[in-house]
């Protein structure tokens, strides 16, 4: 035991951060029970609570792609793991974290999924989630959830029943997220040197998208200030200071009548023009796209912005405030407390969270504040450790290293580049511009795929069906780009060829981060645009492996709807059947290696071309090479929609716009009247 204790406080401080770097193993010997409704932190270094090394940044994962991890789950180094295994599953209102760990705390797979608050899913749902949480892993030996919405033990015996059907006999205890995010932050200060100390009062200060503080006691007593949603609360939360600071920029206008640096930012975070088409955004903005602006507020209170800086000053102290509030249920103000930092708002703005932590210290002086460096789920882990403690650990042949997807060719490093920061400009220009051919002669050569997949949409818009793109990143922008262009170039309904992004409209101008990996957001969205028997959805993905496209083409096959693939990985396979048809021009590595907005970009950009322009010349929108049913909304539109009918008839310019005007710019008609001689 000696030797165990060694292992663990040897390890502390200055030891600690050198362990980290070296990637070695580190056991802590913290037992965390919870039970009969309390929390006890027992000073025990046989029960072991393992992966709390990680919460300190010790894991080899975190240099891996975050793009790979969704198809290749991050996984500790060895050859094999040790049993008993213990699933963590952390729900939200946004995404659902489960991570599998073995017996010695290493992680050996994670994935994300849909939205998991308990309240927002009946019976069915909730066990279609945990199915499919269930089908990404090794069978667990025990499992702990901590789910928002799981506030009272009618929520938790739900919970319970659906883990039953899932997990048949696997014991699992069930919390709200809230505590399993507490947890963490408790035992990282035990870690610290909390053992062998009087157990303090605990408050958990989230801010995120939303914001709220949960506290418990030694004595098992809990305290909650806010959770109460963006109407009712979220004071200091993202989504009120993105409010805040739009309500400030517009305040300030009207007073001094000159547009602020703050007001510059959320006019190109929001893609509006000028300050009266806020107006109009902020009647259609939701909660995250909201909460979207706040790092806005951040950055222009780096650089000095006197309004941001007001918002934020008044956030952290109504957070401090409310946390402080919390505490005081729990203990007097003499004594000390525990707040613990934590949230998307506070783990990633460091100053702001110093802001906070320098407000709670005046409202209480005892106050010991840390930031949480990683997420809940291995609070979760921690209660399944529990349920397992007197299992000996055992080895196992899993290994998820040997399973992992290989790499796609878009990821791998092109020969040809290699010295790409030594080129000259004009010699890296002609490189650049030669591997661009080479992958306009790869989509050649997959011509008869692209043909038959203009024959579907050309048959599908025929009937009354629609088009769908369906992407990420940049394939998604390009997808939902060839969507926009169809009303003007061919008078298309906007409804008949619509393009499908991950994270939604503000990925069209932001990186959203994890929208992609998250394939249930695939099959929901599918699900609402109402995808049927009459219709086509195309995935765009240059690796083939994005879990979004992947979750919406298994979505839309399921419904009757013919499914393709645009990607640029020959070897890719279908699964299930799905998709009908793959198209992967074989176009190699890029210039800048894994950056797919480059060949695969343009590559894209052109079967893209095809399949819409050579599908609309089906419906008979082309004359010659001449688009008869354009939409001329602007005045060079209608000066070619002149040209058009002046070169099909051989009217003068006068006539062909008086014919225009007559038909209210349809050209079509125009030349029909022509045809007919209509005067």
């Amino acid at each position: 035991m000696q030797q165990i204790a060694r292992s663990i406080f040897g390890q502390l401080s200055g030891e600690l951060v050198e362990a980290a770097e070296q990637g070695q193993e580190i056991w802590f010997g913290v037992g965390v029970h919870i039970g009969h409704g309390g929390f006890q932190l027992e000073q025990s270094i046989e029960q072991r609570l393992f992966g709390f090394g990680h919460a300190f940044g010790i894991t080899q994962n975190d240099v891996e792609s975050k793009r790979l991890r969704a198809q290749t789950p991050r996984v500790a180094t060895g050859s094999t793991f040790q049993r008993p295994f213990t699933l963590g599953i952390e729900g939200g209102g946004t995404r659902t974290t489960a991570l599998l760990a073995d017996a010695r705390g290493r992680e050996i797979r994670r994935a994300e999924f849909g939205p998991g608050n308990v309240r927002l899913l009946d019976d069915g749902a909730l066990v279609r989630l945990l199915r499919r949480v269930a089908k990404q892993f090794e069978k667990p030996d025990a499992i702990g959830l901590g789910l928002a919405g799981a506030r009272n033990e009618t929520d938790r015996q739900r919970v319970r029943a659906a883990v039953a059907k899932v997990w048949k006999k696997t014991p699992c205890h069930v919390t709200h997220d809230l505590e399993v995010a507490l947890m963490v932050g408790r035992a990282l200060r035990a870690c610290r040197g909390g053992l062998g100390q009087p157990a303090i009062p605990v408050v958990l200060v989230l801010s995120g998208t939303g914001s709220c503080c949960f506290g418990m006691a030694a004595d098992g007593r809990t305290a909650k200030m806010g959770g109460w949603g963006h109407v009712l609360g979220d004071k200091g939360s993202g989504f009120e200071i993105g409010l805040r600071g739009l309500k400030a920029v517009a305040f300030y206008f009207d007073r001094d009548g000159s547009w602020s640096r703050l007001g510059e930012r959320m006019l190109a975070a929001t893609n509006c023009n000028e300050p009266d088409d806020l107006i109009d955004w902020a009647g259609h903005a939701d909660k995250d796209a909201m909460a979207a602006l706040a790092p806005e507020v951040f950055a222009a209170a780096k650089k000095r912005d006197r309004i941001a800086r007001d918002v934020l000053a008044g956030a952290a102290g109504m957070l401090a405030k409310d946390a402080a509030t919390c505490a005081g249920k729990l203990a007097k103000k003499n004594l000390p407390v525990d707040f613990v930092l934590s949230g998307g708002v506070l783990r990633n703005q460091l100053a702001f969270a110093r802001a906070v932590a320098t407000e709670i210290k005046s409202r209480w002086p005892k106050a010991n504040v840390s930031t949480q460096k990683h997420d809940g789920v291995w609070g979760a882990i921690a209660l399944a450790r529990n349920l397992v403690s007197s299992i000996n650990p055992q080895p196992s042949t899993f290994n998820p290293s040997t399973t992992g997807a290989r790499l796609s060719p878009t990821e791998e490093r092109n020969r040809r580049s290699s010295n790409l920061d030594k080129l000259p400009t004009q010699s890296a220009i002609t490189l650049m511009l030669s591997e661009e051919a080479r992958g306009a002669g790869a989509v050649l050569g997959e011509s008869k795929k692209i043909a038959r997949m203009v024959g579907w949409v050309a048959a599908a818009l025929k009937s009354g069906g629609r088009l769908f793109y369906v992407g990420a990143g940049t394939s998604g922008r390009l997808g939902v780009l060839d969507a926009s262009e169809c009303p003007p170039t061919f008078r298309a309904r906007p409804e008949q060829v619509q393009g499908i992004i991950a994270g939604g409209l503000r990925a069209l101008t932001r990186s959203i981060e994890g929208a992609e990996d998250d394939p249930e957001a695939g099959t929901r969205a599918i699900q609402f645009r109402g995808v049927g028997k009459r219709d086509v959805v195309i995935g765009i993905a240059a690796s083939g492996r994005t879990p979004f496209v992947w979750g919406a083409m298994a979505a839309a096959a399921r419904r009757g709807a013919r499914t393709a693939l645009v990607c640029f990985d020959p070897k890719l396979k279908r699964r299930a059947g799905v998709p009908h048809l793959i198209v992967a021009p074989a176009i190699g590595p890029e210039v800048l290696t894994g950056s797919t907005r480059l060949k695969a970009g343009t590559a894209t950009k052109l079967i893209l071309n095809c399949i819409t322009t050579l599908a609309m010349v089906r419906l008979g929108k082309v004359r010659g090479n001449l688009m008869v049913d354009l939409d001329p909304k602007n005045e060079k539109l209608r000066d070619r929609a002149v040209r058009i009918v002046q070169t099909l008839t051989g009217a003068a310019e006068g006539k062909a716009r008086a014919t225009l005007e007559k038909c209210g710019w349809v050209v079509k008609k125009a030349l029909e009247c022509f045809d007919f001689q209509c005067k």
